[in-house]
């Protein structure tokens, strides 16, 4: 097969290139090979998408909307897991989930291909002591595509029944490769709003949050088991008026800051001395009645996805054009920004021990 045809095919849907498996033997023989595996996931990286969960008030059910700047928007489900989830973490088009009725019940599945692996219970304290229900939780999905594995982190402050946490921070990293979770404890006594856990952010090896200060990024380095205090632009700070957000851009950490009449964007160009550049300062006079409840949600070097309340819009980098690309009809439960992920279309080999269906 020529590299242009590989091309091509690099820049259908998942569900478009399966059904182009029927074509030939060469064609059908595309999801197991690895050049162009390394060639779609590469093509779809510059194409992220936003991920959202619809929640319908009156029938106590949820469906996933999954907006794209090339393709509009379109619906899927996650009924191939048999269970009621929720969403908790997003990376390189793997998606981590949590049972709804069994509590520290987890699965990493791709939407796309509808594959997935319930994880090993872990050993030891259920993680929902941490904090009722789990809410207060990190949880992270670090998903590296380059040596085909995948970790998910679960993380909290550990307090006994009726006691405020004591500052002990329990982490559990779960190895794709092993098919096991391992424990370490540290002392932290950083806090984190709903949007700082949700936007986690996986470079570098290591996953990212941005801290409820906003004074730092705490990063957890996956291979040393290191927890790493990043600090932010001298330039960036947190008082009324003024969000920071953090996010990915092209293998890179990335700030968004938003006061009332603008939005700055950073870059970190040097992860080791921790140097950031800003690379964009967009007026937002256009949008000014949206401003106090935007959020960031992922971004290129073209293009900002962010969610307000009812909506999804994109901003155009180079026309400086604002466009909704998504609004919610019926009333949600709760704001888009509270259920929105960062997400991206990618083949992910079945020989990570994914179970497929």
């Amino acid at each position: 097969m020529t590299v242009s045809v590989h091309l091509i095919l690099a820049r259908l849907p998942v569900k478009s290139l399966f059904k182009a498996k029927t074509v030939c033997k060469l064609w059908y023989r595309l999801a197991s090979d690895k050049y162009f595996i390394r060639l779609y996931n590469e093509v779809s990286g510059k194409n992220p998408m936003v991920l959202v969960e619809i929640s319908d008030s009156t029938e106590s059910k949820s469906s996933l909307i999954c907006v794209d700047n090339l393709r509009g928007v379109s619906e899927f489900s996650l009924d191939f897991l048999k269970d009621r989830v929720k969403v908790r973490a997003s990376c390189n088009g793997l998606l981590c989930c949590s049972s709804i009725p069994d509590k520290g019940v987890f699965y990493v599945c791709n939407p796309m291909t509808r594959e997935f692996k319930l994880l090993p219970k872990s050993r030891g304290r259920p993680v929902t002591r941490f904090y009722p229900d789990g809410e207060a939780m990190l949880v992270g999905l670090a998903c590296d595509l380059s040596r085909n594995k995948f970790n998910v982190v679960l993380a909290g402050h550990h307090r006994t029944f009726g006691h405020r946490p004591d500052g002990t921070f329990i982490c559990l990293i779960f190895d794709s490769d092993s098919n096991k979770w391992r424990k370490f404890l540290s002392f932290q006594e950083d806090h984190f709003t709903h949007m700082n856990k949700n936007q986690v952010v996986f470079v570098n090896g290591a996953l990212h949050w941005l801290t409820a200060s906003c004074s730092y990024i705490l990063a957890l380095d996956l291979d040393y088991e290191i927890w790493r205090k990043i600090s932010l632009p001298d330039e960036v700070s947190y008082r009324t008026g003024n969000r920071v957000y953090l996010l990915e851009s092209s293998g890179c950490l990335s700030l968004i800051q938003i006061s009332d009449a603008w939005m700055k964007i950073w870059v970190m160009k040097d992860y080791e001395r921790e140097l950031w550049h800003i690379v964009d300062r967009v007026s937002l006079r256009c949008i000014r009645g949206l401003v106090p409840g935007i959020f960031p949600i992922t971004q290129t070097g073209e293009y900002v996805f962010l969610a307000t309340h009812k909506q999804v819009l994109v901003y155009h980098q180079r026309s400086r054009v604002w466009k909704e690309m998504y609004s919610v009809k019926n009333s949600a439960t709760c704001p888009l920004w509270f259920s929105a992920h960062a997400f991206q279309s990618t083949i992910f080999p079945c020989d990570l021990g994914l179970v497929n269906i």
